[in-house]
């Protein structure tokens, strides 16, 4: 495998953690929450790049296989979103202006699935926006 398209299975990954700990923030994933991470990818995030995984299939998918791995574990998602920020400082170049927009796009979707945004998804979200600008 490349080493680009390692980094780029990476992103995915890292983005797949940071969506968690969007929806982990009131300390519980709803199904409402991963149906719309699913259609934010399919929708949105296939079409960001050519990447593939070692299976030969979108890497965009490794946000889901990430996601899903996660809620399974069922641990506090302030952890994810510190390993997204590390991988963030680390590559930068990954993260152009629109790829931005998308992350927060889906980040709010996945806050506003359940009953709108609460105080925690809101605070992560303004981590995120917070991230971004610096």
């Amino acid at each position: 495998m490349l080493n680009s398209e390692k980094i780029g299975n990476e992103f995915y990954q890292n983005l797949g953690m940071l969506f968690y700990a969007v929806a982990m923030a009131d300390n519980n994933v709803r199904p409402i929450e991963t149906k719309r991470l699913r259609k934010y990818v399919r929708q949105h995030w296939l079409d960001v790049d050519d990447i593939e995984d070692e299976f030969h299939t979108d890497a965009a998918y490794q946000i889901e296989i990430v996601f899903d791995w996660l809620e399974s574990e069922e641990k506090d998602g302030d952890d994810y979103f510190d390993t997204f920020k590390e991988f963030y400082k680390e590559h930068p170049e990954k993260f152009a202006p629109k790829v931005k927009t998308l992350i927060v796009e889906t980040s709010e979707s996945i806050a506003n699935a359940f009953a709108g945004k609460n105080k925690s998804e809101m605070l992560a979200i303004f981590k995120l926006k917070q991230l971004f600008n610096h």
